[in-house]
């Protein structure tokens, strides 16, 4: 068990590497992966959805005859989790995605037709700059002008936001106080609460000579309800003051 673990083996005076014979291997060999699967997809055999993310151990081939500028491009053929169907992805470095060849569906990705339609605009514009000077001078001249807008809304945002840090908390408070106590103030004033010329005067009654408030009225005396008005009183008479002043 002791030679299972050595880092040195033992080569004997004769041996010649040159006779040792070589393993041919087939030219497309397909190999072992294990791998994740990048995109959710649905079986076309039992409508089982497979999420992004599950891990498979796929065989892995090259497929013969496609590339993208020198880029070799992949295919991966994996199972179905359930019924153990077949399906087959290849990679798509045009696009830096993968592709659904057989055996399954991909599913709806509402971002997926958002970059398809940027890049359909960003290749309809260089074709269009392909043979047109004048329209491509045109396409510069907008970006320039949208790069201006852009940092003058940055510009106008940064003295905006200075301009409110040199307001402290303190300071907001303390406004916000004064305000607060200014606004009664003006209001009497401009009722006429507070003034010398006034003509709402409140006077408190005293109890006879040798009276007290608890002690009761006097055999004939006029009952405090014929003396004061009642509340209902008050609120008219006051509403009749404030007629002509909101006039």
């Amino acid at each position: 068990m002791g030679e299972r673990k050595v880092l040195n083996k033992y080569y004997p005076p004769d041996f010649d590497p040159s006779k040792i014979p070589r393993r041919r291997q087939p030219k497309n060999q397909q190999m072992k992966v294990r791998m994740m699967l990048p995109m959710s997809i649905r079986c076309a055999t039992c409508g089982t959805y497979i999420y992004k993310g599950t891990k498979f151990n796929s065989r892995k081939e090259d497929v013969v005859g496609e590339t993208y500028l020198g880029i070799q491009l992949f295919r991966f053929y994996f199972k179905c989790t359930k019924c153990s169907a077949e399906l087959t992805i290849k990679t798509d470095p045009q696009n830096s995605d993968y592709v659904v060849e057989s055996g399954a569906s991909r599913n709806f990705e509402p971002w997926r037709k958002e970059d398809e339609a940027l890049d359909n605009e960003k290749r309809k514009r260089e074709t269009e700059e392909l043979g047109d000077a004048m329209k491509s001078l045109e396409n510069r001249a907008m970006d320039s002008k949208q790069d201006m807008d852009i940092l003058a809304a940055l510009e106008e945002m940064r003295s905006m936001k200075s301009r409110h840090a040199t307001v402290s908390y303190d300071v907001m408070l303390e406004t916000l106080k004064r305000s607060a106590y200014e606004k009664p103030v003006e209001r009497d004033r401009q009722f006429g609460f507070g003034s010398r010329n006034c003509s709402v005067k409140l006077v408190r009654r005293q109890p006879p000579c040798g009276a007290t408030l608890l002690d009761p009225p006097p055999v004939g005396a006029t009952p405090p309800s014929a003396t004061f008005p009642s509340f209902s009183a008050l609120v008219r008479a006051f509403r009749r003051f404030l007629h002509p002043l909101r006039r």
